[in-house]
């Protein structure tokens, strides 16, 4: 049995020019090498195949049997090699039948989908889509799996073969009820920001966020009062209570529409953070990896032109 791995692709480039031109000469001109390498790729042929393949009959190097019997399959296995050289992965979204997963928060997917599905019915009728939340211990090992297609969210030490674009920038405000007793002439003071009782939104089943940790390097605390993983039940809490909160700004303009609350400017210096979207390295360059990410960065540009998503409501 033949070694693959000994062989050079190149000698079977060889054996073509030569079946085609029946010349030495002609046929290191037609791959654009000199007759001496032609030659020492004859060579080589002879000796992988154990036969003379060509033998001069007058001014012609004439095939042997044994290479008029390999020349077909020579000549298919370099087409096939060529075509998928020459092949460029397409994606046709009219056309396509494909699930894309989406990996998010509920408050991002309530951004993005009422603009993603109706381009999804004018694009891509026939493609389905699949959100999941955001597991932050397990989410990488879904992309690398190719489960999940991208992921939406605040993402930190993310492995090297793992891809990253930031799609906006956020900050968090703080949400109140109406006529909430903190707000005063001026916004709400670092002192009735302590003073009150906070919800906090938290997936970790913990009680500090980043508010608390800026408030403990001032010397202060504030009190938890209740810790919700829920995003839309949030607001419902924030105006039936006394209880203050921190959202992301994006959110502001829903809650102020739906529900009797208010937004204020929380009295301390918070870093912001970026919303990424993220994907597996292995799916960088797959066509209809690519025809997704750039539909989710123009819907994000669009709200971000709006103001939905940098937090002004005008």
């Amino acid at each position: 049995m033949i070694d693959l791995s000994a062989i050079d692709l190149n000698l079977l480039v060889a054996f073509e020019s030569l079946y085609a031109e029946r010349s030495v000469t002609a046929a290191a001109q037609r791959i654009h090498v000199g007759q001496p390498a032609m030659s020492a790729a004859l060579g080589r042929l002879r000796s992988l195949f154990a036969d003379d393949l060509f033998v001069r009959v007058g001014r012609e190097m004439r095939p042997t049997a044994r290479a008029e019997a390999i020349a077909p399959q020579i000549a298919s296995a370099l087409s096939t090699v060529r075509a998928t050289l020459a092949e460029r992965q397409t994606f046709d979204p009219a056309l396509a039948t494909k699930i894309f997963t989406l990996a998010t928060s509920d408050y991002f997917a309530s951004l993005i989908l009422p603009k993603l599905l109706p381009v999804l019915k004018d694009q891509a009728p026939q493609v389905d889509l699949r959100l999941i939340t955001v597991e932050k211990e397990s989410f990488v090992e879904l992309l690398e799996e190719d489960i999940i297609d991208l992921a939406l969210g605040t993402f930190a030490d993310l492995p090297s073969h793992i891809a990253r674009e930031t799609l906006v920038t956020e900050k968090f405000v703080g949400l109140c009820r109406q006529g909430h007793p903190a707000i005063k002439t001026g916004g709400v003071s670092l002192e009735n920001f302590v003073e009150f009782p906070h919800a906090l939104f938290t997936l970790r089943r913990d009680a500090i966020g980043i508010i608390d940790q800026t408030l403990a390097k001032q010397g202060l605390q504030r009190r938890i009062a209740l810790t919700i993983p829920y995003w839309f039940t949030l607001p419902a809490a924030i105006a039936a209570s006394d209880l203050l909160t921190a959202i992301p700004s994006c959110l502001q303009q829903h809650f102020v529409e739906y529900y009797p609350v208010q937004c204020f400017e929380i009295p301390l210096q918070l870093p912001s953070w970026g919303i990424a979207m993220v994907w597996s390295k292995l799916q960088d360059r797959d066509a209809a990896n690519l025809w997704l990410r750039h539909i989710v960065r123009d819907i994000c540009r669009e709200l971000d032109g709006t103001g939905l998503l940098a937090g002004h409501t005008g």
